[in-house]
């Protein structure tokens, strides 16, 4: 069974910035690819339309917040790139500190 999430955050409105986070994204480094795989995620996506970006999770049974995040404490490489990527993203008004991607509320889905 595959559950979804979306989350959204956004980037600092900086041309070059933006420009610079992008090319992170064209080749993710190895590491962080291997965490989220290994935490249980199937497949992620991030979209950005000016400095607002959203991101679509697909996790299996095996995932949860708390496991990936005790994992991601204990992950040297993560932690270096979640610091940089700190460069490039700015909280959202109702993020609390320390936080970045905020889980959103689905408010809507077809049905069929």
């Amino acid at each position: 069974m595959t559950r979804r999430f979306c989350f959204t955050v956004d980037l600092k409105d900086d041309p070059e910035l933006i420009a610079e986070y992008r090319k992170y994204h064209e080749k993710i480094w190895p590491e962080i690819t291997e965490s989220i795989r290994n935490s249980g995620i199937e497949d992620m996506e991030i979209y950005l339309l000016g400095t607002r970006m959203f991101m679509i999770m697909e996790v299996n049974e095996t995932f949860t917040f708390e496991k990936k995040a005790r994992a991601d404490q204990q992950n040297p490489k993560v932690q270096e790139w979640e610091e940089l990527m700190w460069k490039f993203q700015q909280a959202l008004p109702d993020a609390k500190p320390g936080e970045k991607w905020l889980r959103m509320e689905r408010i809507f889905k077809l049905e069929s």
